[in-house]
């Protein structure tokens, strides 16, 4: 197929897959409950953090887990007790366990409270065409705090080579515009045209498929070459098309 029309393709593929109908087997819509910007971000970010497997679990006990924070995530965050922390300890999803939410959720105080918040640290550490140096800072700053080994896992680092696929997805949900009621167009200082795709094993084996990616694995060096091909579809929004390579891969077995 021609650019033209692999173009025209994935275009109509968008506009298929991003549409609130999208949200009702998606983990995206657990921070579309809250309304508070500090609310969406906490939730999505915690969302994100365990959006990997069966995508009814990640739903099931991302739910749960608003449910452990009295469903007022940004309140929790800010004036949670040890007691507090103590209950959100018999929480799993996977590999993530109570220990690694009881540091997530004692980080996020220190980020909102002397990092002036989610927003602030990525838009201070982004370059003029990519959001990636930005989550490697995020990272460091996420883990200035005492706490085990272990938990470093759950925030990728694409300085280490990974595609970080979770925070790039938290990052199209916070800054994609919310025309189509999907993401949802918060944080206005950062440009969509640096966002990246999230790539995974589903987006990724489309790519392939459309010869927008060769690289074998999905990891930091596929992610560029994905996303330059993105670009060249469409420079101003090249994550929109996230929405068809998953679409195509998750529900349509492409």
């Amino acid at each position: 197929m021609t650019k033209a029309e692999l173009k025209e393709f994935l275009d109509a593929k968008v506009l298929e897959y991003n549409h609130p109908k999208f949200l009702e087997d998606d983990p995206l819509q657990i921070p579309h409950k809250f309304t508070q910007k500090e609310d969406i971000e906490i939730s999505a970010f915690l969302t994100a953090t365990i959006a990997w497997g069966n995508r009814k679990s990640i739903i099931n006990n991302a739910t749960r887990l608003m449910e452990l924070m009295g469903n007022t995530p940004h309140d929790f965050v800010m004036n949670h007790t040890q007691r507090d922390l103590e209950l959100l300890s018999p929480f799993v999803h996977r590999t993530f366990n109570g220990i690694d939410l009881g540091y997530f959720v004692t980080s996020l105080q220190n980020i909102y409270k002397n990092h002036d918040g989610l927003e602030a640290v990525f838009n201070a550490h982004q370059t003029k065409d990519s959001m990636q140096p930005a989550i490697s800072k995020f990272k460091e700053l996420f883990f200035e705090l005492p706490h085990q080994s272990r938990t470093q896992k759950h925030v990728s680092d694409p300085n280490k080579g990974s595609a970080a696929k979770r925070i790039n997805m938290f990052l199209r949900w916070m800054v994609r515009d919310n025309s189509t009621g999907v993401d949802f167009g918060l944080w206005k200082d950062i440009d969509p045209a640096k966002l990246s795709c999230p790539l995974d094993v589903h987006s990724g084996n489309v790519a392939r498929k459309l010869k927008l990616l060769k690289r074998k694995q999905n990891d930091a060096k596929a992610l560029l070459e994905l996303d330059k091909n993105l670009r060249k579809l469409d420079a101003t929004d090249p994550v929109k098309y996230d929405f068809a390579l998953f679409g195509l891969g998750v529900f349509e077995k492409f």
